[in-house]
């Protein structure tokens, strides 16, 4: 039996820490999230992202009644800056939500596997990681890829 040990480096800053650049995506993410469709969970989250040219696209959750057909915040976002700007890597990633009584939660909601899988593509698609910041009232968690969000992840080189 062999052992592996994942250490991943997780900053937590308050908002006021941030940099004026990390702090004016987080607050696109939280003004996305008045944007978001989720009469079934009242759970709103808004995603805003930062390509390399400075371009900074949004994107909430779309929920639906059949709940496999909805879209969370983060695919949102990356899928139309792909479509949109297919030649301009996505340079950071955060993610904001709402709770049911519509307060800002207290603690950062990390994405979904799904979206670690999508946002893992997107690194590799564009060989540059993602600065993830995931917002929270008592503190913002930021990452410097999704591969510690995600350390054990399916790539194109798994499929050979």
């Amino acid at each position: 039996m062999k052992n592996i040990n994942i250490n991943i480096c997780v900053r937590v800053y308050s908002y006021e820490e941030l940099t004026d650049e990390d702090r004016a995506l987080v607050d696109e993410a939280k003004q996305a999230t008045y944007r978001s469709y989720a009469p079934y969970s009242q759970f709103n989250v808004g995603a805003a992202l930062r390509l390399n040219d400075e371009t900074v696209v949004t994107g909430s959750n779309q929920e639906n009644a059949a709940y496999p057909a909805a879209l969370c915040a983060e695919r949102t976002a990356i899928f139309y800056a792909n479509s949109r700007y297919p030649d301009h890597p996505v340079k950071a990633l955060a993610i904001a939500a709402r709770n049911k009584s519509g307060v800002f939660t207290d603690k950062p909601v990390a994405p979904c596997g799904v979206c670690r899988q999508v946002i893992n593509e997107t690194e590799n698609r564009y060989k540059q990681p993602i600065r993830i910041l995931l917002y929270g009232r008592q503190g913002v968690y930021a990452v410097n890829s999704i591969q510690d969000l995600l350390p054990l992840q399916f790539n194109e080189s798994d499929m050979e």
